[in-house]
C-alpha cells in the first residue's frame, strides 16, 4: 500500500485531493473515501476488536439490538438498517466509518489534544474500483440504479441477510453503503460505511492484495497543532459534525483547553 507522510499542510492539500479530476464530469470528483485517526492503526472493525468469533457475535448482537431498540428506529426494516444504526451508536458491527469529506477526516484525525504527542493517519480508498471487483450480482445492482455505492434498501435486495453476501462470491471482497440519515450527524460528517462479505474479513489484508486501491496519509504529530487550527478557522469542529448541546460543550472544551506547548499563543 502507497504511504505517505506529509511535511506541510499544503502537501497535505495536494495528497488528499490528489486524483479528484473527473474528465468525464469536466469536476473535481474524488473517487476516494477517507478515514481519519488520531494514530497510525490498522482497519479491524470494532467487532473484531471485540474479540471471539465475529461471525458468531454478529448475530447475537443484533439480534438483541432488535430487541431491545424502538421499533420505529429504522426507516426500513432491513438488516442493513440495523447494522447502520447500531454503528452509528456504538454497537460493536463489521461496518466501519468512512466519509466523501477529507476535512472531515481530518477532523477525527486531530480531534484528541491528549494524541498530538503521536502521529495520525488518513486512510483513502477509492470506492469506485473496489467496486468494479464486486461479484456480479452486485455490480448489476449499482449499473441498474446508476450509483456508485449501495444504499440500505438495494443492498438488501441482493442480500436480505447478512450471511447472503457470503453466498454471492468465494473470494473476500468490500463494499460501501450510505446510511439512512438518521440524524443532522450523519448529513454534517458526509457519513459512508464499509463492509466486508463477512464479519471475519479483513479490510487490511484485502487492500494488501490490492495496494493500487488506497493509500494512507500520515499526518506527522508535530503538525497536528497546525492542522487542528486550521480546520477550526474552516468550521469543521465538534459543534458542526455532532449538532445539538453534547456537541458544542465538546467544542468548547477542546477550543479552551490549555495547549500543552510552551510556544502556542494564549487564546482569547
Amino acid at each position: 500500500m502507497n504511504e505517505q507522510r506529509v511535511e506541510s499542510w499544503i502537501e497535505l492539500q495536494e495528497l488528499l485531493f490528489a486524483d479528484s479530476w473527473n474528465a468525464e464530469l469536466g469536476l473535481h470528483r474524488s473517487n476516494y473515501a477517507y478515514r481519519g485517526r488520531t494514530a497510525v492503526d490498522d482497519l479491524r472493525t470494532s467487532i473484531v476488536r471485540l474479540g471471539g468469533d465475529a461471525r458468531e457475535l454478529e448475530g447475537q448482537l443484533m439480534r438483541n439490538f432488535r430487541k431491545y431498540a424502538a421499533a420505529d428506529a429504522v426507516p426500513h426494516d432491513t438488516v442493513w438498517d440495523w447494522l447502520a444504526l447500531g454503528q452509528h451508536h456504538g454497537l460493536p458491527t463489521r461496518l466501519l466509518d468512512w466519509t466523501y469529506s477529507p476535512y472531515v477526516a481530518l477532523h477525527f484525525a486531530t480531534r484528541e489534544a491528549e494524541t498530538f504527542d503521536r502521529d495520525g493517519v488518513v486512510w483513502c480508498l477509492d470506492y469506485v474500483r473496489a467496486h468494479e471487483l464486486l461479484p456480479a450480482t452486485l455490480r448489476e445492482l449499482l449499473e441498474r440504479e446508476g450509483a456508485n455505492v449501495f444504499t440500505t434498501e438495494l443492498l438488501a435486495e441482493a442480500a436480505p441477510r447478512t450471511r447472503d453476501l457470503e453466498r454471492l462470491a468465494d473470494d473476500d471482497y468490500v463494499l460501501f453503503i450510505e446510511p439512512p440519515s438518521f440524524d443532522a450527524r450523519i448529513v454534517n460528517q458526509y457519513a459512508l460505511f464499509s463492509l466486508m462479505c463477512t464479519a471475519n474479513a479483513s479490510l487490511d489484508d484485502w487492500i494488501g492484495a490490492r495496494p493500487e486501491l488506497a493509500r494512507r496519509i500520515v499526518i506527522p504529530a508535530e503538525l497536528k497543532w497546525e492542522v487542528r487550527d486550521k480546520l477550526d478557522q474552516a468550521n469543521i469542529t465538534e459543534r458542526v459534525l455532532f449538532p445539538g448541546l453534547d456537541g458544542l460543550s465538546r467544542w468548547l472544551a477542546r477550543y479552551y483547553a490549555p495547549r500543552v506547548t510552551t510556544s502556542a499563543p494564549e487564546r482569547t
